[in-house]
């Protein structure tokens, strides 16, 4: 066949197929991170649109690719109130531990794109936030390569 009939790659067209992001099976929230799921939305879709305004290829596909990413996300989400009883840790408790070397840290147990451990919160699949669900306060727990124990939920 002739070279001539054959669509040749243009420079923008890698652009389109950018692989997607992994999407995570686990996918409860709090009433918070679904905000802020829509918040990313609705931000990402005005970014489509100045992007199709400028002819921005490039930023068009990892728009698209972030949409998918997060439309996926808001379709999933499992809201979970935050629990009333705190006898002991579940998804949206609030738990703070004393690590062996004496030092205290507070956690909120939320969902995985919620999650900052910089900012006290652990994503609930974490192996930290594992150790802690169900355990009451007084239980001992691994925290990295120590222990720690809970001294307060709420």
């Amino acid at each position: 066949m002739s070279k001539a009939f054959t669509k040749e790659v243009e420079g923008g067209d890698v652009y389109d197929d950018l692989p997607d992001r992994p999407v995570s099976p686990h996918n409860l929230v709090t009433p918070k991170g679904l905000e802020m799921i829509e918040a990313e939305l609705a931000r990402l879709h005005r970014d489509h649109a100045a992007a199709l305004d400028a002819d921005d290829r490039p930023l068009l596909a990892k728009i698209n690719r972030d949409l998918r990413y997060w439309t996926s996300r808001r379709a999933t989400a499992q809201v979970v109130e935050p629990p009333t009883d705190v006898s002991e840790v579940r998804f949206g408790s609030t738990v703070t531990i004393e690590r062996e070397d004496g030092r205290r840290q507070t956690y909120r147990i939320v969902g995985e794109d919620e999650a900052d451990p910089s900012l006290g919160t652990l994503s609930y699949v974490s192996p930290v936030a594992q150790a802690m669900m169900g355990k009451q306060v007084g239980d001992a727990i691994e925290a990295g390569n120590a222990e720690a124990t809970i001294i307060s939920i709420s």
